[in-house]
């Protein structure tokens, strides 16, 4: 019995060494330049050039399609793990455990990054980045194991982005009446979303206390972002050549993108809303630059020096992330200094406005020294071969 459970266990072992890799280095590469941005944008200052902002409301600026770039990778990421775990495992019930600790510790991380430094439970916020990326890695992991067929996920992919649209166009917000009618359609303060946000939660609880940008409804049309990235995914494990994948993905961002911008004059691109037109937009952004890093690295092997600094970071992204949200208010924190209150943020940036530069190139040079100091502590993970996998 013991040598015929050897000979299983050999035979295992050969199969999975024998696979073929299925890893996309252009996947990391780009995972790593999204997180530099996230935290270059988290960083940037009232000061900042234009596509360092956020748009105030409708329209959107380069800073609103990072977030979305990184769910989309988490989607197309999911292919690859779920692979090679059902590689080693062959059941798909065993992979649950792990999915359902990491989705708590994901979330729970993202409640630390809330209430970090000073712990004010009763102000609390709830939702939040890393809570949405739970909830997006939760719910689409577990569809991946129930049932991987795309055109399961491409139906609720057109299912959410439609229900979204008709949801926040023809349900009556109450107290406020029918969008366009009584109200205009997406009103900042008076919009279905909002309203939800404001009855399942008090407003010390919300971001900008009458809503949240990652509320409970808005949710929905995030999980089609994560599933765009699991159909992404798909597509570049394929038996396609690297030509056909790369030009495939590329005429998928340029239609994604167009069906956006025919979308926006009936249901506006809104990144505080996650409006399916948004949806569709992040994703044609998110395809466009993964099909030139896929043509980079993957068919032209440009693979030395421009990516390692984005590999360093992609190998710990959340690693990366929660250590730049965490250091944030550290550096905000005021403090007195010859008698007069300052932070350590604060004297950065008189420092470089000390160098005679506008005021928008000052700040982009701080951005730019933050982003560098957030490097350091994934940059010795990676050297010591450290991954951590949340």
């Amino acid at each position: 019995m013991k040598a015929a459970q050897r000979l299983e266990k050999t035979h295992l072992e050969t199969t999975i060494a024998a696979a073929p890799s299925n890893r996309v280095i252009s996947v990391d590469v780009l995972r790593g330049l999204t997180i530099m941005l996230m935290i270059l944008v988290n960083n940037s200052g009232d000061a900042a050039y234009w596509p360092l902002h956020h748009a105030q409301w409708n329209g959107w600026t380069p800073t609103d399609m990072v977030f979305p770039t990184f769910l989309f990778l988490m989607g197309t990421a999911m292919v690859f793990s779920v692979r090679a775990r059902m590689a080693q495992t062959g059941n798909a019930s065993s992979m649950i455990p792990h999915i359902l600790r990491r989705s708590v510790i994901l979330f729970c991380l993202g409640l630390l990054v809330n209430t970090f430094p000073y712990f004010h439970m009763d102000t609390l916020r709830i939702f939040g980045v890393l809570q949405r990326f739970a909830i997006c890695y939760l719910v689409i992991s577990l569809l991946l194991l129930w049932n991987s067929k795309p055109a399961l996920r491409i139906g609720a992919i057109l299912f959410v982005l439609a229900s979204y649209w008709a949801l926040m166009r023809f349900v009556p917000v109450p107290g406020a009446g029918l969008p366009v009618r009584d109200i205009p359609l997406l009103d900042h303060d008076q919009n279905l979303a909002a309203w939800l946000d404001r009855l399942i939660l008090p407003a010390r609880r919300l971001y900008e206390g009458t809503r949240d940008p990652e509320g409970l409804l808005s949710t929905f049309p995030a999980l089609a972002t994560t599933m765009l990235g699991t159909l992404t995914g798909e597509w570049l494990v394929s038996h396609r050549s690297k030509r056909h994948k790369a030009l495939g993905i590329l005429a998928a961002g340029v239609v994604c993108a167009l069906l956006a911008e025919l979308w926006n004059p009936w249901f506006p691109i809104n990144k505080k809303l996650w409006t399916s037109s948004y949806v569709l937009l992040a994703a044609g952004w998110s395809l466009v630059f993964l099909a030139l890093c896929y043509w980079a690295v993957e068919i032209k092997g440009w693979k030395k020096g421009w990516t390692y600094p984005t590999l360093v970071f992609g190998s710990n992204a959340i690693v990366a992330y929660v250590f730049s949200e965490l250091l944030a208010p550290l550096v905000g924190m005021r403090f007195n200094l010859s008698g007069s209150p300052t932070s350590i943020g604060k004297l950065a940036t008189s420092a470089l406005a000390g160098l005679h530069t506008s005021p928008e190139f000052a700040a982009l040079l701080y951005s730019l020294l933050y982003v560098l100091v957030c490097f350091v502590p994934v940059l010795v993970l990676y050297r010591k071969r450290i991954f951590i996998k949340v």
